[in-house]
């Protein structure tokens, strides 16, 4: 009796400690940092991409491409206010040298605010973030044959909102988020021209004489911007953890991403002046240019599969393997099609 009495003390004492560590476990969907507390996640990932055929990728003669391996570098950071408000910081970093583009894939700056606590019968945070893309502006090459990308930005401020909620039993958690970005249209870019193109050749409207005009011709300069139209994005996903012993602990998950289409307002770079008949065909140019980035049709959808394997090595310190497989689903001039999108990194977590 005695002996069956401390064995049912012993695992009912595992079970209320390794719900205690679920609870802190950084990994946590639902973590929140306590007051004055600090955290920090840094990972560093290798994608493997290949690339879908589309409109887009074809004309560049991309599609079927392998792009591997591709960086990705990651770091989140957390300060508790109070037990209930923090202020946190989100920053990504990749570089692809087979397209050679690089930069800034993320970075966002907010706070977030536990509207419903763990006592209740469910947490609940909202959070609200600046979205930080118009640090650097967007940057690529106009060709013949398409926009060549040099970084990740897309040059645009931003704001961010979101929610998420969930519960954990003891050792298992499950939470969900929701959040809509709204990104402000600006001129934050540097699109260069390639001073060879000669997008009138052949043109039948065009006398012969004049087949074969350069962009620099044209009035256009090596640089341009344009006024690019606002835009936004939708997220939406759930997550899982399992506090499998005071060490180790599982988790996975699923997100929806839907980007959607950019849009071109105008050249926001003024155009030197040329005499006729240049002139005439300077504004056609122009307005031809226009008519198709007005709708660029360049939007795509991301279905984000998630699985990790952390390890605690202290209280504060703990150690993270994570994959993500993608698939998604672009529109017709998107660039950003792939037949493959598979990421295998590593996450350390720390606790100040």
């Amino acid at each position: 009796m005695k002996k069956s009495l401390k064995g049912l003390i012993a695992i009912t004492a595992s079970v209320i400690t390794t719900g205690a560590f679920a609870s802190s476990n950084i990994e946590n969907p639902l973590y929140m940092p306590k007051n004055r507390e600090v955290y920090l996640k840094t990972g560093a990932a290798m994608m493997y991409k290949t690339v879908e055929k589309t409109q887009a990728t074809e004309k560049k003669g991309t599609d079927g491409n392998l792009e591997f391996p591709v960086w990705r570098f990651t770091g989140d950071i957390g300060y508790g206010i109070t037990d209930r408000l923090d202020v946190h910081g989100h920053f990504g970093y990749t570089k692809d040298g087979e397209i050679d583009r690089k930069g800034m894939h993320r970075g966002r700056i907010g706070l977030m605010y536990r509207v419903l606590e763990d006592s209740d019968p469910f947490v609940l945070d909202l959070y609200g973030d600046a979205y930080l893309s118009g640090v650097t502006p967007m940057k690529g090459t106009y060709t013949a044959k398409g926009f060549d990308f040099a970084n990740y930005s897309n040059g645009r401020w931003g704001a961010i909102v979101g929610t998420r909620f969930g519960k954990t039993w003891d050792n298992f958690t499950l939470g969900a988020h929701v959040e809509y970005l709204q990104t402000f249209g600006n001129h934050n870019n540097k699109i260069g021209i390639d001073p060879a193109l000669r997008p009138l050749y052949g043109n039948p409207l065009v006398p012969s004489m004049l087949w074969g005009t350069t962009m620099t011709q044209l009035g256009f300069p090596d640089e341009i911007s344009v006024d690019l139209k606002s835009t936004h994005e939708t997220v939406a996903g759930f997550d899982a953890m399992y506090q499998m012993d005071e060490k180790w602990s599982f988790g996975a998950g699923f997100e929806y991403i839907e980007h959607y289409d950019n849009g071109v307002k105008s050249i926001h770079t003024k155009l030197r002046e040329v005499s006729a008949p240049y002139n005439t065909l300077q504004q056609s140019v122009v307005d031809g240019l226009l008519a198709t980035t007005k709708d660029m049709n360049d939007g795509w959808d991301e279905y984000v599969i998630k699985t990790s394997a952390s390890y605690q090595y202290t209280d504060d310190m703990q150690f993270t393997v994570f994959f993500e497989y993608t698939f998604d689903d672009a529109h017709v001039q998107s660039q950003n099609a792939t037949d493959v999108k598979a990421e295998l990194g590593v996450r350390m977590n720390a606790r100040f």
